[in-house]
C-alpha cells in the first residue's frame, strides 16, 4: 500500500461499489481481530466513505474501519503488539512502522500495508487507558465505482 514515489498516492484498489468495498474492509478487520489472539470485546462501529485526495469524488473512493479492542482481563496484553509484530507477516502484512508515538503516554504503534488486500492498518496499544485497549484504523485504497454508479456515502 505504500509508494515510494509519492505517499500521498493512494494505490489503487479495483472497482467496486461502496458497500462492497465496506463489506470486504470490515473482513479485514475481522481477520485482524482473529489475529489479535486473545478473548475480548471489539467496538461495534461501521466503517465509512471518504475522498481519495485528488481524484474525482464522484467516482472514486476509500473505506476506512476506526475500531477498538478491550481484552477480558488487562493482564492478557503482555506482549499484543509484539505478537501482531510477528504474526502479521504470515499473513500477508507488510509492517512499515513500529514504534512509539509522541503522546504522553507513549502508546506503542504498528503500521502495517497488506498489498494483496489493498488495506493498512494502524494499531494503537493504549496501556495507559482505563480499561487499556487497542485502537485500531483499517483503510483501503482508492476504489473506483463502476461506470453508472455513484458513490454512496456512509
Amino acid at each position: 500500500m505504500t509508494d515510494d514515489k509519492d505517499s500521498s498516492d493512494l494505490p489503487s484498489a479495483g472497482t467496486s461499489t461502496s458497500i462492497a468495498a465496506a463489506d470486504r474492509t470490515e473482513k479485514v478487520s475481522s481477520e485482524l481481530y482473529d489475529l489479535i489472539g486473545i478473548k475480548g470485546k471489539a467496538s461495534d462501529t461501521g466503517p465509512g466513505v471518504t475522498e481519495c485526495d485528488g481524484k474525482d469524488p464522484e467516482k472514486f473512493f476509500q473505506i476506512f474501519h476506526p475500531w477498538s479492542f478491550v481484552p477480558e482481563s488487562a493482564d492478557q496484553f503482555g506482549g499484543v503488539m509484539e505478537r501482531l509484530k510477528e504474526e502479521l507477516p504470515k499473513h500477508g502484512w507488510k509492517v512499515v512502522e513500529y514504534g512509539r508515538d509522541t503522546s504522553k503516554n507513549q502508546n506503542l504503534n504498528l503500521t502495517a500495508d497488506n498489498d494483496a488486500k489493498k488495506h493498512s492498518v494502524n494499531i494503537s496499544h493504549r496501556a495507559k487507558n482505563n480499561p487499556p485497549k487497542l485502537s485500531l484504523m483499517v483503510v483501503s485504497g482508492c476504489y473506483q465505482v463502476p461506470d453508472g454508479e455513484k458513490v454512496q456515502r456512509f
